[in-house]
């Protein structure tokens, strides 16, 4: 009688407060977990992980995720007949919110186990979500927009759901990569767009936008957000400007740099405006400030007539202070693809500014000091405030209205002068060029001010991404079609040479006029050319170059063999970007970071589990 009383399972009421609201009244013990009753499955960490879902992925994928899990820990019970779920829900599910998990470091449930759990619809299952889904279809009483955009804050793991959504939808075109972890263990998430992603396509110019490099400087990090989703949308409907943009270039969006300062700045909330909190990393370091002063290295050498001012090395002494990891992350990144346009994105004005920021007189805070390509630069920065609606409001009443003399734009030191920044050494150490968007008065606005910065920045985006294709491009190679690295790329009058990359390609941004290009590497000839760029050309000029090889080198080259462009001994090459940076020195008020030999930040949510806390949750390392 006991074996057959055991084997004999009813219905019952579902009681779980959890699993209230699910589309069924019935459900079985034990249950496919093979949990024996009610009061069991509220004490599992399977209930408690399902009811703390909500808060851990701050509102991603949930209550499709709850439900879902509601489906095994209370399964449907008709006729005293236990029925599955549907595997094809758990896969689609899986799919769209594993990034989701992968955002806090957890592993996916085991006891989601789509093959494990869940049944094929020729078994009889059931979809847990098709409630769901109903309801969704009846509030959709409007027309969708096309091109559909949430103009919302993102915490940080909404942002990377965002990212890695667009990237899925985007596939062929899109991709997303981490740069490195900041000092909490947080991924520098990249969202690249390319017809070749992941890979660099000869001729085919790189281009890079930074947001929220200041944590508290938020709307750089948004306006990102939106364009991802923007060229992704653009790219599908067929809108023949972005199809353009991306056939044509290798995009790379990074939202936020400093993601740990911006999580201090969200505690505050928007409107917020802060000037002081958030800024800084977790290790109280502005990262605008933390890079190599390679400018005072120029200026150095000014005198000197065959000095190198290009593709400085970083001094030694440089490594003796306190160099933070997301500063080495995005070096080793600039140094990792030849990157030849960028743009750093702030907040707290309204004003375009350019290279050098850096002050030729040490002793002067406002003091113009421009680079070899002021006319360049100059025309970069117009670009981008030409086309945005307020900066280029002759109005003097307004944000950024002390700037309307200069046409929204001016040189850094010229408005003030500071060392360690990160376009100074995008021009000094590579060969890109990168420009500084300060893009509003208020640093963390509200959400409903989220949509005007996203209508007033979107052309100018758009339009100085497209300013990576002026000047001239080209491929340098020996008689025999070999690609030549390293070579030079000369400019008469202009003391600043860019540099070929591994495929023998470069390009070099200029802007209309008539210029002597010449062309030359350790082991090879000298080769000149005259170029004229119309005013009119909107396109870079093709000018390659072929090499002829010497029988000997010559003796003196510019101070050394390209090869050596960096230092024989660089701590940079040795950096692990993705390795966990904050073990030794713990932020000062703040919790423990993660550590490879710790449990993650969400693991004090079990704690009144005691031996029997989830392991499964943990990712192998």
């Amino acid at each position: 009688m006991f074996i057959l009383s055991f084997l004999v399972a009813k219905c019952t009421d579902i009681t779980l407060g959890s699993c209230s609201d699910v589309p069924y009244t019935k459900t079985m013990y034990p249950n496919l977990l093979d949990q024996k009753s009610r009061e069991v499955v509220e004490f599992s960490s399977e209930y408690i992980l399902m009811s703390v879902l909500h808060n851990l992925l701050q509102g991603e994928c949930n209550p499709d995720l709850r439900l879902l899990s509601c489906s095994i820990l209370a399964p449907r019970c008709e006729k005293d007949k236990m029925i599955k779920p549907c595997r094809h829900v758990c896969e689609n599910l899986r799919k769209n919110c594993l990034p989701a998990f992968d955002t806090i470091d957890m592993a996916w449930p085991y006891f989601l186990d789509c093959d494990r759990f869940f049944a094929g619809e020729e078994e009889g299952c059931f979809d847990p979500l098709a409630k769901l889904r109903e309801l969704a279809e009846e509030d959709l009483t409007v027309e969708v927009p096309t091109t559909l955009i949430q103009f919302t804050h993102h915490s940080y793991s909404k942002m990377v759901s965002i990212l890695k959504k667009t990237a899925s939808r985007c596939s062929h075109i899109a991709r997303t990569y981490s740069i490195g972890r900041s000092f909490e263990g947080r991924d520098l998430f990249v969202i690249e767009f390319s017809t070749n992603p992941g890979h660099h396509d000869p001729m085919k110019p790189e281009f890079k936008y930074i947001g929220n490099m200041h944590g508290n400087e938020v709307v750089g990090k948004e306006l990102l957000i939106y364009l991802a989703q923007y060229l992704c949308s653009e790219y599908l409907l067929g809108n023949p400007r972005i199809q353009t943009l991306i056939n044509n270039t290798r995009i790379h969006l990074l939202p936020s740099l400093n993601p740990d300062g911006y999580e201090l700045a969200a505690e505050e909330g928007a409107g917020y405006n802060s000037w002081i909190n958030g800024r800084q990393t977790a290790q109280n370091l502005d990262l605008n400030r933390n890079f190599p002063d390679l400018t005072s290295e120029v200026y150095n050498r000014a005198g000197l007539r065959w000095a190198r001012l290009d593709h400085i090395p970083i001094p030694q002494s440089y490594w003796e202070g306190k160099v933070a990891p997301e500063t080495k992350a995005v070096m080793k990144w600039m140094r990792a693809i030849p990157f030849v346009l960028s743009a750093s994105l702030h907040g707290g004005e309204l004003v375009v500014t350019y290279p050098y920021d850096f002050s030729r007189h040490p002793l002067e805070e406002k003091m113009f000091s421009p680079t070899p390509d002021e006319k360049m630069f100059r025309l970069l920065s117009k670009a981008y405030a030409g086309a945005h609606p307020i900066i280029s409001d002759k109005s003097e009443a307004r944000c950024g209205g002390n700037f309307v003399k200069r046409g929204g734009i001016i040189n850094g030191a010229q408005w003030y002068s500071f060392t360690g920044g990160m376009a100074d050494f995008n021009y000094l150490h590579t060969n890109c060029f990168e420009i500084t968007l300060e893009l509003g008065c208020e640093k963390f606005p509200l959400e409903e001010e989220l949509y005007s910065a996203w209508h007033e920045n979107k052309e100018s985006l758009l339009t100085f991404m497209e300013m990576v294709h002026r000047g001239i491009k080209g491929i340098v190679s020996d008689t025999f079609g070999n690609p030549i690295k390293n070579a030079r790329i000369t400019v008469k009058g202009i003391r600043h040479d860019v540099i070929t990359a591994a495929d023998g390609d470069y390009w070099r941004l200029l802007p209309p006029g008539r210029y002597i290009i010449s062309a030359h590497a350790v082991g090879y000839s000298k080769v000149m050319k005259r170029v004229t760029l119309p005013a009119r050309m909107k396109r870079a000029g093709r000018v390659d170059f072929v090499l002829r090889s010497l029988d000997t080198k010559p003796k003196n080259f510019l101070l050394g063999p390209m090869e050596n462009i960096y230092e024989q001994y660089d701590p940079l090459e040795l950096f692990d970007p993705h390795a966990q940076h904050a073990q030794s020195e713990p932020r000062e008020g703040r919790g423990q970071p993660t550590q490879h030999n710790e449990k993650p930040w969400w693991w004090s949510y079990f704690s009144s589990l005691g031996q029997h806390k989830p392991l499964w949750l943990l990712k192998q390392r």
